[in-house]
């Protein structure tokens, strides 16, 4: 089972990532937004594969009527996953946040 402590851990971890409230709730940046805490246990972070999350796990990955307008956007119920998902998500999140961006070395 991940934590909100494990998020902040594995973000925080991340080149360039800061922490800082949104909308009253803790989140992580890279260029962009990359994950925010919820609600206490659920965490939103960045995806390509959605609706797929969604239609394997539906009671650990869904969304709602909130976030119909931004597809990479996916709730994750944290006592659903382990660390080692938790990291993949999070990775992955960062990349579409533009994190990838921010290590890439200019000419």
């Amino acid at each position: 089972m991940a934590t909100e402590a494990d998020v902040r851990r594995i973000a925080l971890a991340m080149t360039g990532v800061t922490e800082r409230p949104s909308w009253g709730q803790p989140a992580w940046f890279a260029r962009t937004l990359m994950a925010r805490i919820w609600e206490p246990g659920v965490l939103t972070v960045k995806t390509g594969e959605r609706e797929a999350l969604a239609g394997t796990e539906p009671e650990t990955y869904f969304w709602t009527p909130h976030h119909e307008r931004s597809p990479q956007l996916v709730l994750v119920r944290l006592d659903g996953i382990g660390g080692e998902l938790l990291a993949e998500l999070l990775q992955d999140s960062y990349r579409l946040a533009g994190g990838e961006q921010s290590n890439r070395k200019r000419p």
